[in-house]
């Protein structure tokens, strides 16, 4: 009997893993996931640890890290190297709270540019598509 340890074909592994084929040879070229050895005239076979790593950069996108820095946390994954891998994550939380203050400046000023819009009926000139085409962000009180 066949080892259940390696016995996924490359189109079970990826619905085990819940993702496609192609995202499987994806993450391969990236050197994200192993490719196994092809055995003379037969099919690549693929266990649960494949699975198991596959989840792990899923779920590590989920959170925002990059395919590199999800190459750097694989490299990290035995769990014995937890204050790089805390540096890592507070580096990814900068960004992420960088990111939101952004969008929350993004938001501010395209309220302002629809109350402008909503105020201005009528009007020949649109501010939204005025400010625009000026290059220009309207102030806003922060």
């Amino acid at each position: 009997m066949e080892n259940d340890r390696e016995s996924l074909t490359i189109s079970a592994f990826a619905r085990a893993a819940g993702v496609n084929v192609e995202t499987i040879r994806f993450y391969q070229r990236k050197g994200l996931l192993h490719e196994p050895d092809k055995p003379s005239g037969g099919i690549r076979r693929y266990g649960e640890a494949d699975v198991k790593r596959v989840r792990f950069v899923k779920s590590a996108q989920r959170l925002g890290f990059s395919l590199d820095e999800i190459a750097d946390l694989l490299r990290l994954e035995d769990g014995t190297h937890c204050d790089e891998a805390s540096s890592l994550a507070e580096h990814k939380l900068g960004d992420i709270r960088d990111k939101l203050a952004d969008l929350q400046r993004m938001e501010a000023v395209l309220t302002e540019l629809v109350c402008a819009c909503h105020s201005r009926r009528g009007s020949v000139a649109c501010p939204l598509i005025a400010s625009l085409q000026r290059g220009e962000e309207p102030r806003h009180a922060d």
